[in-house]
């Protein structure tokens, strides 16, 4: 995935959310809604999140040094870890400890001000929709065929997955937010008001468990996708080397993916013939999957099983 496309939506969602941030905080100052609280932390948290992806981004940069001879790139999952942590955190912990809060104090809210949330709700529902289009429009470009589940569980670039994840949870939190407050004003009874924000922790929490377990698996090292490792296989394979005797892939960072097989050779090539076979072998490599940047190959002769005595 190229990450510009990634730094695109993660723009958009920031924008968006920003501004939502600073209405939905508008609309609990006047309505003392619990929901609306909750959705502008919500907001606040996202934007955090997103900015916490762009410096992700530009930190893994950086160039390879003696003490991290293999780059910085997967700071860029770091980055997407403390997403899930201030996702749980800051957004959905606080939500249902307001829930809860709110669920033994009850309140109806201040009718005078009563459309002011729910032009919010809407208007944050649009903004949020522009955003959520603009990632599955640059998440499009890569997923292929296949499905949203398979896309967010396999992608090796974090920052789209982090972004549908959370403009997905905004969108249904809003509704969430829009259920809660509307019947809280038509009944005057604040639990409806509790219960939409304890919908929107629950959610949030869900969301960021998503998150993090899937991080945490690119941060343990996750090999090439299988499609990748196929292509590896059919280029290792050519003059001077016979078969594969084993091979193992390594995502250094969501572009740059560390190779090292063990090749067959014939016992009657030379040495010179050897690593002529193998520069060989990188460069067919590296022409099938460009992001194969750090290849070892390791030469061997297959050894040759015995007979058994008649």
């Amino acid at each position: 995935m190229a990450h510009g496309g990634g730094n695109k939506a993660i723009i958009a969602a920031l924008a968006a959310n920003l501004s939502i941030a600073v209405l939905k905080f508008l609309a609990y100052l006047l309505t003392q809604s619990s929901s609306m609280l909750a959705e502008s932390v919500h907001s606040l948290a996202d934007s955090g999140n997103q900015l916490l992806l762009l410096l992700g981004g530009r930190r893994a940069k950086r160039q390879a040094s003696p003490e991290h001879p293999f780059g910085y790139g997967r700071e860029r999952y770091v980055y997407a870890f403390l997403v899930s942590i201030i996702l749980f955190s800051v957004g959905g912990v606080f939500a249902l400890y307001e829930a809860y809060s709110k669920w033994q104090h009850p309140h109806a809210m201040d009718v005078q001000w009563a459309w002011v949330p729910l032009v919010v709700l809407v208007g944050s529902i649009v903004l949020e929709g522009n955003s959520f289009r603009t990632a599955i429009k640059e998440s499009n470009h890569t997923r292929g065929s296949k499905s949203w589940v398979e896309f967010i569980r396999t992608a090796k670039a974090p920052e789209l997955p982090a972004v549908l994840l959370e403009d997905s949870a905004a969108l249904l939190g809003l509704i969430f937010a829009l259920f809660g407050v509307s019947l809280t004003l038509v009944t005057g009874n604040g639990h409806w008001d509790a219960a939409g924000t304890g919908l929107i922790g629950l959610l949030l929490v869900t969301v960021a468990v998503v998150l993090a377990v899937e991080t945490k698996s690119l941060l343990l090292g996750e090999s090439a996708t299988e499609e990748d490792i196929r292509a590896i296989e059919a280029s290792l394979v050519g003059p001077g080397v016979s078969s594969i005797i084993h091979l193992k892939t390594l995502h250094l960072g969501p572009e740059e993916l560390l190779v090292a097989a063990k090749i067959a050779v014939a016992e009657s090539e030379t040495g010179a013939q050897i690593a002529q076979a193998i520069d060989a072998a990188e460069k067919r490599v590296r022409a099938a999957v460009p992001i194969a940047k750090v290849i070892y190959l390791e030469p061997d002769i297959p050894s040759v099983p015995k007979q058994s005595l008649p």
